[in-house]
């Protein structure tokens, strides 16, 4: 089974999305588990603090290293072998390749900051893995790690009923391509026509008709993809 648990100030947000479709449906069969603890119940004071304002001055807040502490010290007494995420818009880069290997792992924990991030100490004394899916700024790391784990666990045996399909898409498509365009009825759609190669029962040509779109769009869309960038390996 491929357990996770969630370290963030609103529990309430999870399992979100991750409770429809596919990842719903294998929670409910326990292919995998989710734990989410809220990071404010390890607050020191009444009102439940879980920031405070940056040492050096600077605009926003910083979450405290000894409530997040406390919070991460609770997981790792119960999972030793954890591997511990962070996710943050200055770590490594998501892709299909770190998604095949955090499967691999028995529990992971996700650690979700909020305002400006959290004490660097924190990093200093549990080295997480640094994990960012995008160049972009998110409002805290939950919809964050909702995206991981969805990634990851359309990988876990038994959910994707058809396994070819995953081997198929794009990133794992070809040795990391893009995926050929698809089709399926009506043969027509208004002026747009079915290729006359998908209906001529050529197994063949049409795995060679596949491999040269994948190529072309590839190409044309993400051409780093071709030099092997997308083959980023989790560290």
């Amino acid at each position: 089974m491929f357990n996770v648990t969630i370290l963030t100030i609103f529990p309430e947000m999870f399992p979100g999305f991750l409770s429809y479709s596919l990842a719903g449906k294998a929670l409910e069969k326990k292919i995998w588990d989710l734990d989410v603890i809220n990071i404010r119940f390890f607050a020191k004071d009444k009102h439940s603090t879980v920031d405070d304002a940056p040492y050096g001055g600077g605009a926003g807040m910083i979450m405290r290293p000894d409530v997040i502490g406390d919070a991460v010290d609770s997981v790792l007494s119960a999972h030793r072998d954890t591997k511990f995420i962070y996710m943050t818009p200055s770590g490594t880069r998501f892709n299909q390749s770190v998604a095949k290997e955090l499967i691999e792992f028995p529990h992971i924990t996700i650690l979700c900051g909020r305002f400006e991030g959290i004490d660097q100490r924190v990093i200093d004394e549990y080295t997480p893995y640094e994990l960012s899916i995008g160049d972009y700024i998110l409002s805290g790391g939950e919809p964050a790690a909702m995206v991981v784990l969805d990634a990851c666990v359309r990988l876990l045996p038994g959910v994707v009923s058809n396994s070819d399909s995953i081997a198929e898409e794009s990133f794992s498509y070809g040795g990391g391509m893009l995926e050929y365009p698809q089709y399926t009825k009506p043969k027509q759609w208004r002026e747009h026509k079915v290729p006359e190669i998908l209906l001529s029962g050529n197994h063949k040509k049409i795995s060679d008709w596949r491999r040269k779109q994948s190529q072309a769009l590839t190409k044309r869309r993400r051409p780093e993809l071709l030099d092997g960038d997308i083959n980023d390996k989790f560290t």
